[in-house]
């Protein structure tokens, strides 16, 4: 038996190795709208700040319409995380680049993430697209403009 004790405690070590091996923001991902409270969805994205703020990551949201594509990407452009870079794309209008706070993500990101609905599902154009909004934290270099 205790053979058998040890085989499991060694496949236990392993996957927490392995586990333990991801990078800390790899989960760092959510839907619009999500079954999350807001109380979750605020400890969620101080999770997402601090990665941003101590590892080369952004964060983006990414919502489609009729009309195309709209990304927003936040990147932290100092070393103690209180300035970033917030990108806007839009496929009729490009990208927009600005530099905003550490509160202003914050809040935006909780704001887009406790919405009960997806941007995406205007029903006022006859094929309206069913597809929720999604968030993710992402290496930096994936970020780049496309």
């Amino acid at each position: 038996m205790s053979s058998e004790h040890e085989r499991q405690q060694s496949r236990l070590r392993g996957e927490q190795i392995e586990q333990s091996s991801e990078e800390p923001w790899a989960d760092l991902e959510l839907t619009t709208p999500n079954d999350r409270s807001q109380l979750s969805i605020v400890s969620f994205v101080e999770c997402v700040l601090v990665e941003l703020t101590h590892e080369e990551v952004g964060a983006e949201y990414v919502s489609t319409n009729v009309w195309g594509a709209k990304r927003t990407q936040f990147i932290a452009i100092d070393d103690n995380g209180e300035m970033f870079r917030e990108r806007h794309y839009d496929e009729r209008l490009g990208w927009h680049e600005s530099t905003v706070s550490r509160r202003a993500v914050r809040e935006d990101l909780i704001t887009r993430l406790i919405r009960s609905s997806s941007l995406t599902t205007d029903r006022s154009h006859e094929v309206p697209v069913n597809n929720p909004d999604t968030f993710s934290v992402k290496p930096a270099r994936k970020l780049q403009i496309h």
